[in-house]
């Protein structure tokens, strides 16, 4: 179940349930009795949580294992008797949904889409916020594991027979494999493991193509005991493991990818991402999802808003990726009185890095993480992670916007109005204050303090107050 913004939304309830259905396809060509009765056991349970919730839509869906095996619609009447409206999605809605899942996590994703899941493998051509291309190939987990028991000619000779016909992979040559689906996300968290990563969010985690093979290795060495030990790597996915490390080395060797880009969203995220309208989708997620959790716990109406305007004074001419996350970092701070102080600053640290953020890498994270620690006050060092998730470049950037956060709250007290009164500009390399004279107790010696750290922040000359009529 989702809530949240639209294109923003986040899990609200979320229960998992591995059936099994795929095996029997593989070997009869019919759904297996046994993971049947799992599953209409499971969706019935759905059913009847679904009854006490207010939903404002439902929607059901089935993919490769139903569609393709032979008993696939006698399985469909029964799962609609529980109540339950499900669709057989084709290969194409399917890969759709797959495609603007990434899109939806990633709103500039440019280059190819893998989804694999036990039946099916979906290949799909993201760019500029939409579909270009898309195919289908009984490639799933269950499949592979198929393929390599029988040994020569090998997974990759398949792989490759199979996409021969798409001529369109060649230009995702050197450009980002998205992954999605349980068996990688729970691989990735193998990788994760392997390098000692220091932040525990998947999504947008980002590694170099050539690291799969050796992952590959290493997770072929390993046993089950070994998986078990990793954090979040699921107990369900392990026997998977090995066969989509196979697998996604073989598309790393047939396509050559520049690196391997991990989605947090998927099918569902991507039907949800389907249904908004333009104007929807052109949103930013990351300024919608904060937005969204922060409306209520501003600590002056509209400030958070005032605040990063006045910052434009001051950082001019950042990318937009700097400005939506220093927009980010700004409405995040407006909540900062509801924290106990003792705890202000590491609280805003913490939502930073792992808030239920769309659209962000772990380097974007870090860089909201180091404003909001020095925005809220965070004495001494800040915390070790960051310099590991971010370089010296953007963090100092970071910094800058926390000091100047600091001191639009001392120019302001947190009101929108006077706020909008003053005015922080870069002059020919100097920071300069525009206060208006009625307003010229508001300086004091701690506000001056502020100015000067925000120049020392800015590599600007010695501040100057200009009180103007």
């Amino acid at each position: 179940m989702f809530g949240g913004a639209a294109r923003a939304p986040v899990v609200l309830y979320n229960e998992k349930l591995m059936a099994g259905l795929g095996r029997g396809v593989i070997d009869t060509g019919a759904l297996d009795a046994e993971g049947i009765a799992v599953a209409l056991a499971g969706l019935e349970r759905f059913a009847g949580l679904l009854d006490g919730m207010d939903l404002s839509s439902l929607r059901v869906v089935a993919t490769a294992a139903v569609r393709e095996a032979a008993n696939g619609p006698d399985f469909v009447e029964q799962v609609r008797a529980l109540g339950l409206p499900v669709e057989v999605l084709d290969g194409t809605g399917e890969a759709n949904g797959a495609g603007y899942g990434v899109i939806a996590a990633m709103p500039d994703a440019d280059g190819l889409v893998a989804d694999m899941g036990g039946g099916s493998l979906e290949l799909v051509r993201v760019r500029d916020g939409e579909v270009h291309r898309q195919a289908s190939f009984a490639l799933g987990a269950l499949r592979v594991a198929a393929i390599r028991a029988r040994g020569k000619p090998g997974l990759k000779a398949e792989v490759e027979a199979a996409l021969t016909s798409l001529e369109w992979l060649d230009e995702c040559r050197g450009k980002p494999l998205y992954i999605v689906g349980g068996t990688w996300r729970s691989l990735t968290r193998v990788h994760m493991d392997e390098r000692k990563f220091p932040l525990s969010v998947i999504g947008n985690y980002t590694f170099p193509a050539e690291d799969v093979k050796p992952l590959f290795a290493a997770v072929e060495a390993m046993d089950k005991a070994d998986l078990k030990a990793i954090p979040q790597v699921k107990t369900p996915r392990i026997p998977y493991l090995e066969d989509g490390a196979a697998l996604l080395n073989a598309l790393v060797d047939i396509i050559g990818p520049g690196a391997i880009a991990v989605s947090a969203y998927g099918l569902r995220e991507g039907l949800l991402y389907e249904s908004l309208t333009p104007e929807q989708r052109a949103r930013d997620p990351l300024i919608e999802g904060v937005r969204y959790l922060t409306q209520a716990q501003q600590q002056f109406p509209f400030y958070a808003e005032a605040l990063h305007t006045w910052l434009d004074g001051l950082f001019p001419d950042e990318p937009p990726q700097w400005r939506r996350l220093r927009q980010a970092s700004a409405l995040l701070r407006g909540t900062g009185w509801s924290s106990n102080p003792d705890f202000r600053a590491l609280g805003g640290e913490e939502l930073a890095l792992h808030g239920a953020w769309t659209g962000v890498t772990p380097a974007d994270r870090a860089m909201m993480a180091a404003a909001l620690f020095v925005g809220m006050g965070g004495g001494g060092g800040e915390p070790e992670i960051l310099s590991r998730l971010a370089g010296d470049k953007e963090l100092a950037r970071a910094r800058a916007w926390g000091y100047a956060m600091r001191l639009a709250q001392r120019v302001s007290g947190g009101a929108p109005a006077t706020l909008r009164r003053t005015a922080a500009t870069l002059e020919k390399g100097q920071f300069v204050l525009s206060i208006p004279r009625s307003l010229d107790a508001l300086v004091d010696a701690t506000l001056e303090r502020r100015m000067a750290r925000v120049a020392d922040a800015l590599g600007a000359r010695t501040p100057r107050i200009d009180f103007t009529d």
